[in-house]
């Protein structure tokens, strides 16, 4: 045998190992590559929410390499994670025949607070079907609106962006429903929203990106998908603004159905409040 031979094998079955385990989830119980867990920091957080955890998915453009036995996986998953918000980041489906399973799935896993959706830039044809569905499992559809969530009494916001590629801001209007120095989650698909706006929401949860999907051992990602090159590709970053900006890598695939180096996650956030005692 060649003495360079060894060599190239090790480096293909290493490829494919890795290929394999940053895939949607083949290796893993959970329906997705891993959970991807964040710790959000600040003095506005009200002493009543500190612990409080907040679920996001986004991208699952369902099947595509996301598949029904995963789906389930990921409702499982979801669940033993107990969160008190579940938070969807749009492009939901690749066909209008899988919404319905998707959103009964989805609509099954058990929160606090419920579970609170915007759309993505692949929500085009079906729309008014995805709203039904939405509806009929008890997700509510925030299109540039804001909800109030108490507990005993005390209050943070959650503002969720209908079209995050061209607003610019929040209206006027959703503002005023906003106090000053209110803690502040915002839902928007696409990153480069909390870059271009000035609403200054202490936490951003976006996707889109797909974290690129596939990279070259995180070193090279040829397709980004964010006008602000690796910026705000995936992970925890901070925006002008000061807003922190956590883009997931998403569930599902989109165009081509690979993953390398890039796996696909669940986010889970959990708020702390520094606010003193």
């Amino acid at each position: 045998m060649r003495r360079g031979f060894l060599p190239l094998i090790y480096v293909i079955v290493s490829a494919a190992v890795m290929l394999l385990t940053s895939s949607c989830a083949t290796l893993s119980r959970n329906g997705v590559g891993r959970v991807k867990r964040y710790t959000v920091e600040s003095e506005k957080l009200p002493l009543q929410f500190d612990g409080m955890r907040v679920a996001f998915l986004s991208d699952l453009h369902y099947p595509s390499l996301f598949t029904n036995r995963r789906l389930g996986k990921i409702v499982t998953c979801l669940n033993r994670e107990q969160p008190d918000l579940l938070l969807l980041g749009g492009d939901y489906v690749t066909d209008n025949d899988s919404i319905d399973a998707l959103f009964d799935a989805l609509g099954s896993v058990e929160t606090v607070y419920g579970i609170c959706a915007v759309w993505g830039n692949h929500e085009r044809c079906n729309k008014e079907q995805i709203a039904v569905a939405m509806q009929m499992n008890g997700i509510a559809l925030l299109e540039d609106s804001v909800v109030e969530l108490s507990r005993e009494d005390a209050s943070i916001f959650l503002v969720g962006i209908n079209n995050s590629f061209s607003c610019d801001s929040l209206s006027c209007s959703m503002r005023k429903e906003i106090p000053a120095g209110a803690f502040v989650i915002m839902l928007a698909h696409t990153p480069d929203y909390a870059e271009r706006s000035s609403a200054g929401a202490d936490v951003v949860l976006s996707g889109h990106t797909h974290g690129g999907q596939v990279s070259l051992f995180g070193i090279y990602t040829p397709v980004k998908n964010t006008a602000y090159g690796t910026r705000f590709l995936r992970g925890r970053n901070k925006a002008t603004c000061g807003s922190t900006v956590i883009t997931t890598n998403g569930v599902g695939t989109s165009r081509r159905k690979v993953r390398f180096c890039v796996p696909s996650e669940v986010v889970v956030v959990t708020l702390k409040s520094t606010m003193l005692r």
